[in-house]
């Protein structure tokens, strides 16, 4: 170490070093620089240092280091301080707590519970006006109201009865609030008519895999509107259904009527049309409303059933089938 200069008092650095404070001396010590042989104050450049801390024992006061910076002519915009990056804060960055192998388990973010509203309704025949639940959400899309009304008045026409739904048997597929089950219900579908062999205990049939849609929005539905004891819900999907008929609704059992709502984007039309046209359950003299969107290329024809009627609603479509017989009936 080099002399100490006679004219300043050393006094204690950061680094707990006695260091002499003659700024003209080639062997002069900073406890932030180091010089050359060859320094000469005048042409010294002045460079970026990086000042850092280890801990809160040898960490440099604010004050301590303003009053190195004022002796030194040293401009503090020229050092750059480095935090170290402490154990706690990366504990808690991974979720771990003070104590030893205590871990913090974070919740997952919980789904709220789902709810019902009453933005439905049936638009004709005994329970008419009467409101229906819906699901609040996209987890259920029923039929419009509009579309709803437009399928019932083309079946009624084709059947032969304007006034009213021919009685039949009908099968509500991807039911969900099991509006268009209720509203053929509504309209007098399982009706007894004398006239037609088997009809005189016919039914709806609701065919619906969510089990809180079942229990908490078509079973209050149905019993509602008063129609719960002439309706069979069965909780399973769609394919199943139809590939198990004979187990669930009998093997000589057909029906006047099915309907076909599905969400859009999780069924392929082509298919679930070729499974209804193979499906046991679909009578000579069936009709088969189909909700379908923008885009889907629907066949003339399902089995025997020729397409009777094909409509459009902005982004939804409506197509029935029914034998040929109807289509002379047809508005």
């Amino acid at each position: 170490m080099a002399a100490s200069s006679p004219n300043l008092p050393p006094i204690l650095s950061p680094l707990q070093l006695k260091t002499p404070l003659n700024p003209n001396s080639r062997s002069f010590l900073s406890p932030f620089f180091k010089f050359s042989p060859n320094f000469t104050p005048m042409n010294c450049r002045r460079s970026s240092v990086i000042v850092s801390s280890s801990g809160p024992k040898d960490a440099i006061l604010s004050q301590e280091k303003q009053e190195l910076f004022d002796r030194y002519g040293l401009d503090p915009n020229d050092f750059i301080s480095v935090p170290v990056k402490r154990r706690r804060r990366k504990e808690r960055e991974q979720g771990m707590g003070k104590g030893k192998g205590k871990q913090v388990v974070v919740k997952e973010d919980q789904k709220p519970p789902r709810t019902t509203h009453k933005l439905l309704q049936v638009l004709a025949g005994k329970a008419k006006r009467k409101k229906l639940l819906s699901p609040v959400g996209m987890d259920v899309r029923p039929m419009m109201e509009v579309v709803k009304g437009a399928a019932f008045d083309i079946l009624q026409v084709a059947g032969g009865c304007p006034a009213s739904l021919r009685p039949g048997r009908w099968l509500d597929l991807y039911s969900g609030t099991g509006s268009v089950g209720i509203e053929a219900l509504s309209r007098g579908c399982s009706e007894p008519n004398i006239s037609r062999i088997g009809v005189a205990n016919a039914q709806v049939h609701f065919i619906e895999m969510d089990p809180w849609v079942v229990s908490n929005v078509l079973q209050p539905n149905l019993q509602w509107t008063g129609f719960l004891d002439s309706s069979v819900i069965h909780t399973v999907t769609v394919e199943n259904f139809l590939e198990r008929a004979q187990q669930f609704v009998g093997g000589d059992t057909t029906f006047d009527y099915i309907s076909v709502t599905p969400p859009y984007m999780k069924v392929d039309y082509g298919i679930l049309m070729k499974q209804l046209s193979d499906s046991p359950l679909v009578g000579d003299d069936a009709f088969i409303v189909v909700e379908y969107p923008l885009g889907t290329d629907m066949l003339d024809s399902c089995g025997c059933l020729m397409k009777i009627a094909d409509r459009r609603f902005g982004r939804t479509h409506l197509a029935i089938y029914g034998p040929k017989w109807a289509m002379k009936k047809k508005g």
